[in-house]
């Protein structure tokens, strides 16, 4: 019988970082997998040390890891110490949002010198694009673990707009590779063109890698505007943003590179469709937008307004994309060997 345990770094540990994102990925994968009857938990953990501690008291047959933080040492010591369990550390970036952690890099290419010298432990990645690349570029395995998001049912979908206050929201840490300026000039244009007050939302608190930069331009860009505000909605508790997304005709997710994107998963959950570039492979096709062609973001955006479907089609992407994940992971519990994470 597998036992899986899910854990990520618990940054909201230390005071003044609420880093959430990992958490929320972890709880809904472990929502979706408990439904077709998978012993899983989830665990926040500081340390490899306080990982070895709760492994002690509550044996697991398998860890994944979200993101490669715990040091190369440290993982060789928790495979030491628990012979019996299979360990897989999962990367939650595409290649190109690499490019602000190369700590992490170091600790990916240390990773597959550890697979080679071990049987029960794992590179792995929530994006097929990334597993992908490593089995290209560096001729390794790469087992493929993806988010899952747990769905209720179909949710009643926000009204198309008609009037009033146009609400559109644009959310996630503040990166230069989430692409904010894009969604707030297709934002600015979307409004213009239906003569609509406007009020953008943004995620506020946590700009990162230029992020205090990219939110100067945005109110560079829209502060004066007549009918603009902008809004800056402070970093909370995910049951919150929830509510918040549910607040919105439509949100602008055109990131340059992703995963998995959880913000449009969000939206979709509560009825709300998403503006999204290519990266975001799952979403509807007609969801997408080139990512640096905010005119085309624009177009998508207008028709998604008006589209009494768009929430349904989101909610049946989000369902496929469910489906095939499980399957993965059902893949990694029951293959002993792992063997289909060399050829992708």
């Amino acid at each position: 019988m597998c036992k899986l345990i899910l854990t990520y770094k618990d940054f909201a540990a230390h005071k003044n970082i609420s880093h959430i994102g990992l958490g929320v990925s972890a709880l809904n994968t472990s929502k979706v997998l408990a439904r077709q009857g998978i012993d899983v938990e989830v665990w926040p953990i500081v340390s490899a040390h306080d990982l070895a501690v709760r492994l002690q008291r509550h044996p697991a047959t398998h860890v994944a890891v979200a993101a490669p933080w715990i040091p190369s040492a440290e993982i060789q010591d928790l495979l030491a110490a628990f012979p019996a369990t299979r360990f897989a550390v999962n990367c939650h970036s595409n290649v190109g949002f690499l490019q602000a952690d190369p700590d992490g890099v170091t600790l990916v290419r240390e990773a597959m010198e550890i697979e080679m010298g071990s049987s029960r432990f794992h590179l792995a990645g929530n994006s097929l694009k990334f597993c992908k690349w490593i089995n290209g570029a560096y001729g390794a395995p790469c087992t493929h673990l993806p988010n899952l998001y747990y769905l209720d049912g179909p949710p009643t979908p926000v009204p198309a707009f008609s009037g009033g206050t146009l609400r559109m929201g644009t959310f996630g840490a503040t990166r230069p590779l989430k692409n904010f300026m894009s969604a707030a000039g297709a934002a600015l244009s979307i409004a213009r063109g239906l003569k609509a007050t406007l009020e953008l939302w943004v995620s506020a608190g946590r700009t990162e890698g230029g992020g205090d930069t990219v939110l100067r331009a945005v109110h560079a860009m829209l502060d004066g505007v007549p009918g603009v505000t902008l809004v800056e909605n402070g970093w909370q508790s995910w049951p919150k943003f929830r509510q918040v997304a549910r607040h919105m005709h439509l949100m602008l997710q055109p990131s340059y590179t992703e995963s998995f994107n959880m913000v449009t998963a969000d939206g979709i959950a509560e009825g709300v469709p998403s503006v999204v570039s290519e990266a975001i492979e799952w979403a509807p096709q007609h969801w997408k937008a080139k990512s640096d062609d905010v005119v085309d973001m624009a177009r998508v955006g207008r028709s998604l307004l008006t589209d009494p479907f768009a929430a349904a089609d989101g909610y049946a992407a989000l369902l496929r994309s469910n489906r095939q994940g499980t399957e993965a992971w059902r893949q990694f519990l029951a293959d002993s060997n792992n063997q289909h994470a060399i050829a992708i």
